[in-house]
């Protein structure tokens, strides 16, 4: 497990950092924050730091309006519930990585009439079964009749997250594994503890995942195929404002309109912000992802 527990460490922190009512955490004080003018608004960015691929997001996004000239503030949360709560009632401005087509699809139904979708930067996101590499099973069908292997339990992140709730909900039903397993939730952070020490015990585990995520490619797992195409097509990853978002920033709204990232983008942004910088360098991590991809993209903001 060498390489892997400072990024995990550097999550936990973030995630008990978090809380569940809205936490405001930027100012002209942050590390690598540019000047703030407010001369075109200040634009809340609301995102779960346990989250990658909202926290990585954030940073990047809060970096592109800040050469726009807006002040931007970022507001953790530590459940998807309160994030699309403040959003619908104008408490966060924007959510930059919703999985509202299929995992948070009930949070967008919930609150549609309350929420802009402003564009969709991925567009093949989707879940997973995942165990570790050493484990002679190939596909999710196959954790029929092996729920003794594995306690009886699938672990997943927190509860009302599209993860779990697609678990619940939609995937385990479509195999007939509700009746043998328990979908047990936690935070995110604890979830890949007890993934990490399961694989340095050499255990059995199941554990929901999804794809963009660096763990995948961190942690020594494989993906259960799903014969069954319990978890659909791919969906894409939005960028979610309040309602009337683009009227009130439309400088704002046209270059979020815009970013869109490939595989091998999307990848190296997250992994320069979880593991090559880490916690309190998001910045940074921002300004070396740009540097390495900004030429390959045309939506770029440089000062």
């Amino acid at each position: 497990m060498t390489g892997r527990t400072r990024p995990i460490l550097g999550i936990l922190a973030l995630g008990a950092g978090g809380a569940l009512a809205l936490t405001a955490c930027s100012s002209g004080g942050d590390p690598g924050t540019a000047p703030q003018t407010d001369e075109k608004g200040t634009i809340t960015v609301g995102y779960l730091p346990a989250w990658t691929d909202s926290l990585s997001m954030s940073f990047l996004l809060k970096d592109q309006l800040e050469k726009q000239g807006y002040t931007v503030e970022l507001t953790t949360l530590t459940e998807a519930g309160p994030l699309y709560t403040g959003l619908s009632e104008g408490d966060i401005d924007i959510y930059p990585s919703a999985w509202i087509d299929v995992a948070q699809a009930g949070y967008w139904e919930r609150y549609e009439s309350d929420l802009e979708d402003l564009g969709t930067y991925y567009d093949q996101a989707s879940g997973m079964l995942a165990v570790p590499s050493y484990v002679e099973l190939d596909s999710i069908a196959d954790l029929r009749g092996q729920a003794d292997r594995f306690d009886g339990k699938i672990y997943t992140i927190e509860p009302g997250s599209g993860a779990a709730t697609y678990a619940q909900e939609s995937l385990l039903p479509s195999y007939g594994l509700d009746d043998e397993y328990e979908l047990v939730t936690s935070s995110t952070p604890a979830m890949l503890t007890v993934l990490e020490d399961a694989i340095r015990n050499q255990e059995d585990i199941v554990v929901t995942l999804w794809k963009p995520y660096w763990v995948n490619d961190v942690f020594d797992i494989k993906e259960l195929e799903d014969t069954e195409d319990g978890y659909g097509d791919p969906e894409g990853l939005h960028f979610v404002g309040h309602k009337g978002f683009s009227e009130e920033f439309p400088e704002a709204a046209e270059l979020i309109g815009r970013i869109t990232l490939d595989d091998a983008q999307y990848g190296s942004l997250e992994n320069l912000v979880v593991n090559e910088f880490g916690s309190g360098q998001e910045p940074e991590a921002v300004d070396a992802w740009l540097e390495e991809n900004g030429d390959q993209l045309d939506w770029v903001v440089t000062e």
